[in-house]
C-alpha cells in the first residue's frame, strides 16, 4: 500500500491513471476516495482537484469513443470524488480526524431527512435499482428476495453504505498520507489516530432520543435516524479494537481476524461494535484507563 501511495505522489499523470482506473472497479467510493483524500493531503486541494479533472475528461472521451454513457460517467466521478474532496478538506479545515467523523455523521442524517422530504414515494424512486437488481442477481443464476428489500430498508442502507465507504475512504487515505509523509522524513499535521475516534455524548443522546421518541410518537422517519446512528457507531467500537491493539492488550492476529469475519459475521459482529462504541461515547472507556 506504501508503495502505491507513493507512486501515486510521484508523478502527476500517476495520480491520474490511478484515479481513472480506479473509477471503473467496484466500491470506487473506497478505492478512488482514499487516493483523492491523499492527493488532496499530500499536494493540497487545487493540484488534486486538479488531477481529478483530467481523469474524468480521459474516461470521458474514452466513453464517447466507445459509446458508452457518458452522463454515467459524469456521475460515478462526481460521486466518488466530491465527497472525498470534501471530507479531506473538511480534515485541513478542522484538524482533527474525530471532528471530521462526527460532521460527516451529521451529514449523513441531515442527508437521510432532505431524501424523507424530498422524495414523497421512495418505492418508486428506489424500484428502477430494485429491477436492476433482480436482473443482475437473475444473469449469475441468483435469486433475489425482494420482499426484504422495502423502500425504507434500501434507503437506510444506501445511507449507511455510502457513509461507510466514504468515511473508510478517509481514514485509508489519512493512513497513507501519514505513512509516506513518515517514511520521506517530513513532518505531518497531527489530525489525531483513528483509535483515538469517539462521537461523543451529543451523538450519543441524539440516537437515545431519536429511539424514545421513535417509540412514543412511533415515526418511522425517526426510527431511521436512531439506527442509523447506532450502526454508525460501529466505527468506534472499530476504533476501541484498535486502541487495545496499540496498548497490547489484543494481538495483531485478533484485529486481523476481525475483519476477515466481517463479511461473514456482518450483522452480529456490527451490533458487538456498534454497543461497544455507543457505550464507550457514554463512559469513555479509554480515558478512564489514561488516568487510573
Amino acid at each position: 500500500m506504501q508503495a502505491i501511495a507513493k507512486w501515486l505522489l510521484a508523478r502527476p499523470h500517476n495520480a491520474i491513471l490511478g484515479l481513472t482506473v480506479t473509477l471503473l472497479l467496484p466500491a470506487s467510493q473506497l478505492t478512488g476516495g482514499a487516493i483523492i483524500v491523499l492527493l488532496v493531503l499530500a499536494q493540497g486541494v487545487r493540484f488534486a482537484v486538479f488531477e481529478a479533472s483530467i481523469a474524468a475528461a480521459v474516461l470521458m472521451v474514452a466513453s464517447l469513443l466507445l459509446g458508452g454513457s457518458l452522463s454515467s460517467v459524469m456521475m460515478l466521478a462526481a460521486g466518488s470524488w466530491i465527497p472525498a474532496v470534501l471530507l479531506a478538506l473538511s480534515l485541513l479545515t478542522l484538524r482533527s480526524l474525530t471532528l471530521t467523523l462526527q460532521l460527516s455523521v451529521i451529514v449523513a442524517i441531515a442527508a437521510l431527512l432532505v431524501f424523507q422530504i424530498a422524495v414523497p414515494d421512495p418505492a418508486a424512486f428506489w424500484q428502477p435499482y430494485l429491477d436492476a437488481m433482480v436482473k443482475l442477481f437473475s444473469e449469475s443464476g441468483l435469486q433475489l428476495d425482494t420482499e426484504l428489500l422495502t423502500a425504507e430498508v434500501m434507503t437506510i442502507s444506501a445511507v449507511l453504505a455510502f457513509w461507510t465507504l466514504f468515511a473508510a475512504a478517509l481514514l485509508l487515505g489519512y493512513w497513507l498520507y501519514q505513512q509516506q509523509a513518515a517514511d520521506a522524513g517530513l513532518e505531518t499535521a497531527a489530525f489525531g489516530q483513528f483509535r483515538d475516534l469517539n462521537f461523543g455524548r451529543v451523538i450519543a443522546f441524539a440516537m437515545t432520543l431519536a429511539s424514545l421518541l421513535a417509540f412514543v410518537i412511533d415515526k418511522a422517519w425517526l426510527k431511521d435516524i436512531a439506527f442509523v446512528l447506532f450502526v454508525m457507531f460501529m466505527m468506534q467500537g472499530l476504533a476501541m479494537v484498535h486502541w487495545l491493539y496499540g496498548k497490547g492488550k489484543l494481538p495483531l492476529v485478533a484485529v486481523v481476524s476481525m475483519y476477515v469475519m466481517l463479511p461473514f459475521l456482518q450483522v452480529l459482529l456490527v451490533i458487538v461494535l456498534a454497543v461497544i462504541g455507543y457505550t464507550d461515547a457514554w463512559f469513555d472507556f479509554r480515558r478512564r484507563f489514561k488516568t487510573a
